[in-house]
């Protein structure tokens, strides 16, 4: 028995090594300042607007938001109209009708975004091999988490002269390996913002990174805000408390 549990040690401790190594060879994300970190951070909720867009025009024809329900969308400042015209654009599949069969609907604010596959071969085969990661809490699963996103997002650029590229494989020094299935995503006016801000790369990266750092945590702001009302309580209720000690142990003197 501790033979086999030696073994076991042993090869936990290969993968660990190995895994430390991979993610040792990966650069450093860039240190970028966003509204929504600190203790007291809040989304932009322009940016995050705009960020939904990318998300619509580029990276849902791979990647998948499905634990985002349309509905929520109102946290990020779009109106019931606006959500409902949101959802409408896409099909959801429903049913059984009454002769058994699945069908096709537009979709309704309490529904979720679709996939854009039926299922992870579909996904696989149109996506050289790889499986496109839902995007529903890739900034939260990610070490480095929004700059991680924006690192990798913005980070493609050519391999060096000693580096050869697998077949349909794209260099980013962000990603573990170096080489990433999914090719460069975006590009300078990729999107025509309906506010007039100019669609460079770097904007429409920090845009989608702030909308999926949202879907990820979209009740950050409450939570945050509960936080600060209970610490003010804390200290509150410790002032009075001492005055009372204060009071009752004076009398005793």
């Amino acid at each position: 028995m501790r033979t086999i549990w030696k073994f076991a040690l042993a090869a936990a401790m290969v993968v660990v090594g190995t895994t430390a190594q991979a993610a040792g060879d990966v650069e450093q994300p860039k240190d970028i300042k966003w509204s929504h970190d600190g203790p007291f951070g809040t989304y932009d909720r322009a940016s995050v607007q705009r960020g939904l867009q990318v998300y619509r025009e580029v990276c849902s024809s791979c990647h998948s938001l499905r634990l985002v329900a349309f509905r929520t969308l109102r946290d990020i400042g779009l109106n019931e109209d606006e959500v409902k015209a949101v959802a409408a654009e896409y099909d959801i599949t429903d049913g059984p009708n009454g002769d058994g069969d699945m069908f096709d609907r537009p979709g309704k604010p309490s529904d979720y975004f679709p996939s854009p596959f039926a299922n992870s071969n579909a996904a696989r085969a149109s996506n050289n091999g790889a499986l496109p990661p839902d995007f529903s809490l890739i900034v939260k699963a990610r070490p480095g988490h929004s700059d991680y996103l924006y690192s990798l997002i913005t980070g493609y650029s050519d391999p060096p002269a000693d580096v050869t590229l697998g077949d349909g494989m794209s260099y980013n020094p962000y990603f573990p390996g170096h080489q990433i299935a999914m090719a460069a995503p975006l590009s300078d006016d990729a999107v025509e913002y309906a506010d007039g801000t100019s669609a460079t790369v770097d904007q429409m990266a920090r845009d989608v990174v702030s909308f999926l750092a949202w879907a990820g945590d979209p009740y950050m702001e409450q939570r945050r805000g509960l936080g600060v009302k209970v610490v003010l309580f804390l200290v509150i209720l410790t002032l009075l408390l001492y005055a009372a000690k204060r009071k009752v142990w004076s009398d005793l003197h």
